[in-house]
């Protein structure tokens, strides 16, 4: 009887489908392929940011690919319908995650060409040259990212954008604290008519300083954080360490009302105690 009614209710699942699907499945391609127009101008934007020249179409087909990869590595590799379906949320993610990680490393790659391109622009400036002259010398002796982003500074002066404008517009692409510091100096010493050699002296040193005070934080407060990881994760292996040996260990905390409400509090300190440990491990510059 119950091989008969799964098998009616197979077959009418079946019939539903097949009826169906000449209505749901233009609806569905449309709306998949209107979702992926519109990932594609998103992705299209983020690589012309990061100057980055591979086509979005193919990074945007990782968001249909991905997912069922993934759920299958986790259903069969791993044997679990639960990590089947994590794999498929994960491919989801992994492609916006890819940009962002290269963008975080264009970022921190650019951040190290800052003192080296203020020396290159103080070495052309003391030669004679402008600083518009100077931000072209500093395009072919510096490597990308900062060769590019300068150059769009050029090309956008050239289609008639002033050079205060063009950084400005540098500025608000980056966002980044050192370059801020640059590019504002760079603004007030133009508009006030200030020897630009001096102040770039001035401000690689700044920097340079302003770098060691950092690694020098850096470096005290990892010794608070260590700890602060390793105090975090104590009372978890305690626990584990506990049950492995005796699973009964805490039923008496479990099956009254005062050791439910200890076991609370006790996690709800725990929590405090993992972030002002946080807070305190961070001192700001």
């Amino acid at each position: 009887m119950f091989l008969l009614i799964t098998i009616l209710v197979i077959a009418s699942t079946t019939l539903i489908v097949v009826n169906a699907a000449p209505i749901v499945a233009p609806l569905i391609i449309g709306k998949a392929k209107a979702w992926q127009a519109r990932k594609e101008e998103s992705i299209n934007k983020k690589l012309e940011d990061l100057f980055y020249d591979k086509s979005p179409k193919r990074i945007a087909r990782l968001y249909f690919i991905l997912p069922p990869v993934l759920a299958l590595v986790g259903l069969f590799a791993l044997g679990s319908f639960i990590f089947a379906i994590i794999g498929a949320v994960a491919g989801l993610f992994v492609p916006n995650f890819m940009l962002k990680m290269r963008n975080a490393q264009r970022r921190a790659k650019f951040n190290n060409q800052i003192l080296d391109s203020i020396m290159v622009l103080s070495s052309s400036l003391k030669g004679g040259l402008s600083l518009l002259q100077a931000f072209e010398v500093l395009v072919e002796e510096v490597p990308a990212p900062m060769s590019q982003e300068i150059g769009l500074v050029i090309r956008e002066n050239k289609m008639g954008i002033s050079l205060e404008d063009s950084l400005k517009n540098l500025k608000n692409r980056m966002k980044m604290e050192e370059l801020d510091l640059v590019i504002n100096s760079v603004l007030v010493a133009r508009e006030t008519g200030g020897d630009l050699t001096k102040v770039l002296s001035r401000l690689s040193t700044t920097i340079r300083d302003n770098r060691k005070l950092k690694d020098s934080i850096r470096t005290l407060t990892l010794q608070g954080k260590i700890q602060g990881v390793i105090m975090s994760i104590l009372p978890f292996l305690f626990i584990f360490w506990v049950v492995g040996f005796n699973r009964q260990h805490f039923d008496v905390m479990l099956q009254s009302d005062t050791g439910r409400m200890l076991l609370f509090v006790a996690a709800v300190l725990q929590i405090i105690g993992m972030i002002l440990i946080r807070k305190f491990s961070i001192i700001r510059v």
